[in-house]
């Protein structure tokens, strides 16, 4: 089968906000239900896709491998992975549908949460491996209040009045809060996996000057050392020191851009005990010393 790339530029326009809800409802025919609607044909996105299942089931083939979904799931479709849907039985969908990093989201802020984390980053890459029993699962109350917040945002979408994108910036942060709550009390054992990593990141966003201890990490996840490497690696691309290191990097250069604090007074700040460590260490990371990438964002 041909996979087709579902552009943005078909969803949110030449010069629109990068954000957009489409609905999909099965009818008798099957057919589109707007246009662009490539719900059983095999596509992958430049941007990323949240999908709430509101109605009915149907089977899900994702990078190759088919997992049923029914009503009450929710999950993450991260840019560039093949899938569709078939064997559709009166199934209805929310899509939203956004540009993560035109869009400005403070991941700083929300990687302190180990419900997002598990969600929006470590579950979409162990989801083959889980069969899919590490998605997120609402009942009828909170799946009907995920539905308001989404009906919200098709409003503010479909309006285009003043002040439209803090608006939907707003009410898609507020989902994801709402839904990564609901993720930290999934009683899914591969969701625990999942959280328990979601947990060691959490902590290393919110106190990231500490001066952490694989050990310390080790009891946070309450794994193996092995385990967690592997788990942190695959979701992050990193281990959890060099994840540390890179974090303490970025917050150093928000202090240069924004502060008069010496070097030596951002390296202690951050957490580095060394300031020629920390020199390195930036220039390692961003090929220039921290004095050269101050003067160079004056």
């Amino acid at each position: 089968m041909n996979s087709t790339i579902a552009d943005g530029i078909h969803y949110f326009g030449h010069t629109g906000f990068p954000l957009a809800v489409r609905r999909v409802q099965t009818e008798s025919d099957h057919a589109p239900s707007h246009p662009h609607d490539l719900t059983e044909i095999e596509h992958s996105h430049d941007f990323c896709e949240l999908v709430v299942v509101t109605r009915g089931s149907a089977m899900h083939m994702l990078e190759g491998a088919a997992f049923p979904v029914t009503a009450g799931d929710v999950f993450l479709l991260q840019g560039r992975q093949r899938h569709y849907f078939f064997e559709r039985t009166n199934l209805d969908l929310i899509n939203i549908m956004y540009d993560p990093e035109k869009i400005a989201l403070p991941e700083n802020e929300l990687r302190r949460m180990p419900g997002y984390c598990a969600m929006f980053l470590l579950e979409p890459s162990y989801r083959r491996q889980h069969r899919f029993a590490s998605r997120l699962h609402l009942k009828r109350v909170p799946l009907a209040q995920v539905e308001r917040l989404a009906e919200e945002m098709e409003r503010e979408c479909e309006q285009e009045i003043s002040g439209r994108e803090v608006a939907l910036r707003a009410k898609l942060l507020e989902l994801m809060v709402f839904l990564s709550r609901a993720y930290t009390g999934s009683d899914a054992t591969e969701a625990h996996a999942l959280l328990r990593v979601g947990h060691v990141i959490g902590a290393l966003e919110n106190d990231f000057s500490r001066d952490w201890t694989l050990a310390e990490l080790l009891e946070i996840a309450h794994m193996s050392r092995s385990n967690l490497m592997r788990v942190f690696r695959k979701a992050t691309g990193q281990t959890p020191i060099e994840y540390l290191v890179r974090l303490r990097i970025q917050r150093a250069m928000a202090m240069l851009r924004n502060t008069d604090l010496s070097i030596t007074e951002i390296a202690m700040a951050v957490g580095f005990n060394d300031s020629n460590y920390f020199t390195r260490q930036f220039r390692r990371i961003l090929g220039e010393s921290p004095r050269s990438f101050r003067q160079g964002k004056a």
